[in-house]
């Protein structure tokens, strides 16, 4: 009898065990990370900021271009100065070697251009990461600080696809339920949006530090 009494209260035991393990593992929320990454302020300023120094980069690069087509344009007119047949066989010579000089000049504008392409896209490419880094950074730090919270053990970013663009995510009964902590989490990151015309100040400032870099 004891014995039974004692098998009897180690599987009520187990069975508690396991209804607390499967309720501690049922303990999780979602969050639509587009959303929150798209609605949070610091991702539309860094995507101003971003369009800003594209526009600096192919302002540069026009001047760069119309140095090009003006230098080429007096190089035509140079070669056909160098075989003007008025002018003495010495001059021709003489017009000759600075022609051989503007072809020079010319593909080291041609690299000079090409350099600027590339410079400016790593250093597009650059500066994005950076700031995607940062916002994630931010939205990672309220994430975690409200799962704690609430004692959640795992959230799962219902936008998420994987390698093949599929839903990583395929079904939940989270969205729109307490589970759901994008709202949430968007709100809080966007409770110290600074005012438009602060925004603009800091993205000028920040314009006058890349200039300086």
């Amino acid at each position: 009898m004891k014995r039974t009494l004692t098998q009897l209260l180690a599987l009520v035991c187990g069975a508690l065990i396991a209804s607390s393990t499967a309720h501690a593992q049922s303990k999780i929320a979602v969050v639509d990370l587009k959303k929150v990454f798209d609605g949070f302020w610091r991702t539309k300023q860094a995507d101003v900021q971003l369009k800003e120094r594209a526009a600096d980069f192919e302002k540069a690069r026009l001047g760069l271009i119309e140095d090009y087509k003006k230098a080429n344009e007096d190089f035509k007119k140079l070669i056909e100065s160098a075989n003007d047949q008025a002018v003495s066989a010495d001059e021709r010579d003489k017009r000759k070697k600075e022609v051989e000089k503007k072809t020079n000049d010319l593909r080291e504008q041609e690299n000079g251009i090409r350099n600027f392409d590339n410079t400016s896209r790593q250093s597009l490419g650059e500066q994005q990461l950076r700031m995607r880094e940062s916002v994630l950074r931010d939205i990672r730090g309220v994430v975690e600080e409200k799962s704690r919270a609430a004692g959640y053990q795992m959230v799962l970013d219902t936008a998420a696809t994987s390698a093949n663009q599929t839903p990583v995510v395929l079904f939940t009964t989270l969205l729109g339920t307490e589970s759901d902590i994008s709202d949430a989490v968007l709100k809080q990151l966007n409770a110290n949006a600074p005012p438009e015309g602060a925004k603009a100040d800091d993205k000028k400032e920040e314009k006058k530090d890349d200039k300086k870099k």
